[in-house]
């Protein structure tokens, strides 16, 4: 059984990348073939897939969910959209030197006003006074990681999208899916690679490290996902060919895991809390593309599920060793589940 500890580790400061690589598909990526480690480029992937595997990405589009601004009393707060409710209210939180009260109004980006509606645990329901997603869009600045120590700039709001998002309303980059760019995925294409999407809305608490040490005990944080049809369809397709479903990035295997908890892979629009630790039987994917993971967190615990705990120990610390770069700017790893290593 194990324990918080056994998923902390030392990383050094300055293997955090703060900064994207110019080429999206430049990244190193760790392939895990049973117990070998190879070191390759991200763009080798087009030669570790075959034709009728089926690629799984997450199409959510990252918000400017960051806000300055002040309440009426003039205290200066710091806002952080977490998600979307509808087309005039969100839950974030909201950073003040004393909790803003039900009813309190503030000031977003010297531009529009907010009404604090209620508190839910950490968060807060605000009212806007128009169009969610177009305030946002014309206010907000995107929420780089809080381990990137900088402000995000414009390349950032390209580079911190993926090329084929399309739903809006996620605080944080589904980063497996940053190593494509078109070119790679017409290679795939070409090759006979197929691809479905999914759509998770990744929360701020993809970030939070678990703090209880009995697992058990970790309240997972919740994110909304859809499951269409269209990719059910595509991957009976692929496990009746015999070919790989392959999940780009954690969000994108939580949510097809999220959707095959009865057995079979089902269309589905609903919240996960989905929490994957070792000895979790994995239902639906095979092989796992993703990047680095924080210590004693919940991708971590998940990623040691899929392929093994000390294969990821081994791998973690190879990564180190050969100065691979880490978390959501950093490279990738290629996974296969333990179940499928088996066979």
């Amino acid at each position: 059984m194990y324990s918080l500890s056994d998923f902390d580790f030392n990383l050094p400061q300055e293997r955090i990348a703060q900064i994207p690589l110019a080429e999206r598909s430049a990244s190193r990526l760790l392939h895990l073939h049973g117990d070998t480690i190879i070191d390759r480029t991200f763009s080798d992937i087009v030669d570790l897939l075959q034709a009728g595997d089926l690629l799984v990405m997450n199409d959510t589009r990252v918000l400017k969910a960051r806000f300055f601004g002040v309440k009426e009393s003039g205290g200066k707060i710091e806002v952080l959209i977490e998600r979307v409710l509808d087309n005039r209210t969100v839950l974030a939180q909201v950073r003040a030197s004393k909790s803003p009260q039900r009813g309190c109004r503030m000031r977003l980006a010297e531009a529009f006003d907010v009404t604090v509606l209620e508190r839910s645990n950490e968060f807060f329901v605000l009212k806007f006074e128009a169009d969610v997603f177009a305030l946002i869009e014309a206010h907000g600045s995107l929420p780089l990681p809080p381990y990137i120590e900088r402000s995000a700039d414009a390349f950032d709001e390209n580079r911190y999208q993926t090329v084929f998002n399309k739903v809006p309303g996620a605080v944080a980059a589904p980063t497996a899916g940053l190593h494509f760019d078109q070119a790679l995925l017409d290679r795939l294409t070409a090759k006979g690679v197929h691809f479905a999407y999914v759509t998770l809305h990744v929360g701020a608490g993809t970030f939070q490290p678990v703090r209880t040490e009995v697992l058990a005990e970790h309240k997972m944080h919740s994110e909304w996902y859809t499951m269409p049809q269209s990719t059910v369809d595509a991957v009976r397709a692929a496990k009746l060919a015999g070919r790989d479903v392959v999940a780009v990035g954690t969000t994108s295997l939580r949510a097809l895991e999220s959707a095959s908890q009865s057995g079979e892979l089902v269309a589905i629009s609903a919240d996960t809390a989905l929490f994957i630790t070792p000895g979790y039987q994995f239902k639906t994917v095979s092989r796992l593309i993703t990047n680095f993971h924080l210590p004693k967190s919940t991708l971590l615990m998940l990623v040691s599920a899929f392929v093994g705990y000390d294969k990821i120990r081994a791998a973690y610390a190879h990564a180190i060793a050969q100065q691979y770069r880490f978390f959501s700017y950093g490279d990738a790893m290629l996974l296969t589940t333990q179940s499928k290593q088996a066979v």
